[in-house]
């Protein structure tokens, strides 16, 4: 604790919010380690099935802004009250419900819901807790201990369903052991105390002419990556049979990679700029969206799974470029609010074209193959990169 102690004022709860980051990352972890698995295995879930779900899972981040301009007169510290308790009831229903699909979605979205609410308002309390000239590590250290918890729960159900079989009852238990975790968050965040102001940029759209280019890079990046985030992991479990244990593992190592190479693509924007950055890690996607439709054609069985997920890791390490458009924000910015509001309509932004495609992606995998889904994921990052190429740089 003594280098949270350094960071943060003294007289605020931050052990308490750090406890629950903690624990809701874990659950997290717990949750996703399994659900991809549960949805294909118990639930019967078709590729234009998972598409439908994860229009549901992802549209509470459309609504998010019309939710908390309800809530502008509770604190972050009750929104993320109320988020940690809707999460709880989210899954506490998914470990209960029948394995079907509309009561299955509709916990989804449940949880989805209370997750959402609560992603702003961790960077809100976090910015109000640090001392001052520290809040780059407040949220640094926030971001850590959420990354911990969740990597913690993906090794818990590697090693679990490397004694145990995986089933319907087992599957259940994890989501009963998450929901007591999240359970134990909430405790933790009711002795949260304090009224951090949410932040205003996150209740409103902010709307100006120089930032259209970014509004569209939003559109393209938010597009391709939805598809490897849902049926990436889909394509191994329905296509190879991949278990949950697999699935958690390369979540596990996409996790590690991620956290050790994130520091290193920063550099990289740093060193050759914003631009070339966005331009040239198409030429990677390309590959990486190439192998994972065509590789069963041109491989073994068992070949072509492990370039899959190889290439699963590497999409995640080359996702990490997104933090250019956020440079190219703060370049052509004239004041930090105005960097906040703008980057947090591309949030929005992003996440209205995410929920149609993941709508369209399942149709577009079972009607076409899987072949036609990730050419399609290969011609928006082509398209993200030809886009960007018209960007003028800036004060860079």
């Amino acid at each position: 604790m003594n280098k949270l102690d350094s960071v943060f004022k003294p007289e605020s709860k931050y052990k308490a919010f750090f406890i629950s980051i903690i624990t809701f990352g874990l659950a997290y972890g717990l949750y996703k380690g399994v659900i991809d698995n549960y949805l294909a295995e118990i639930v019967g879930m078709s590729e234009f099935d998972k598409g439908v779900s994860e229009f549901f899972r992802e549209l509470p981040g459309l609504m998010l802004i019309f939710i908390l301009a309800l809530l502008y007169m509770f604190s972050a510290e009750k929104i993320y009250k109320i988020g940690a308790f809707i999460m709880l009831a989210g899954m506490a229903a998914q470990s209960v419900v029948p394995a079907s699909r509309v009561l299955v979605i509709l916990c989804m979205f449940v949880y989805s819901l209370g997750e959402h609410m609560q992603l702003g308002m961790r960077n809100s309390m976090s910015l109000q807790y640090s001392r001052e000239g520290r809040n780059g590590e407040a949220l640094g250290l926030q971001n850590a201990a959420q990354h911990i918890g969740t990597l913690a729960g993906y090794l818990i159900i590697v090693g679990t369903f490397f004694v145990v079989k995986a089933s319907q009852e087992m599957y259940r238990v994890v989501f009963a052991v998450s929901a007591a975790i999240i359970a134990l968050g909430c405790f933790s965040s009711l002795r949260i105390t304090g009224s951090s102001a949410t932040d205003p940029n996150k209740r409103r759209f902010y709307f100006r002419k120089k930032f259209t280019k970014y509004y569209m890079l939003e559109v393209f990046y938010g597009a391709r990556k939805q598809v490897f985030f849902t049926f990436g992991p889909y394509v191994l479990i329905l296509f190879y049979g991949a278990n949950a244990q697999t699935i958690s593992l390369l979540f596990a190592i996409s996790a590690i990679c991620g956290f050790i190479a994130s520091p290193f693509v920063g550099k990289i924007i740093d060193r050759f700029g914003y631009k070339a950055v966005m331009i040239s890690d198409t030429l990677i996607l390309v590959i990486v969206c190439f192998f994972y439709g065509f590789a069963h054609h041109i491989f073994p069985r068992d070949v072509a799974f492990i370039i899959c997920c190889v290439n699963y890791v590497l999409d995640s390490i080359i996702s990490l470029a997104s933090m250019a458009s956020n440079v190219y924000v703060q370049d052509i910015s004239d004041s930090p609010d105005e960097v906040r509001a703008t980057i947090s309509t591309g949030v929005s932004v992003n996440h209205l074209i995410t929920i149609f495609i993941a709508l369209f992606g399942g149709w577009i995998w079972k009607t076409l193959g899987i072949e036609t889904l990730f050419i399609i994921s290969a011609v928006l990052g082509l398209c993200n990169s030809a886009y960007a190429a018209t960007i003028k740089t800036g004060k860079q």
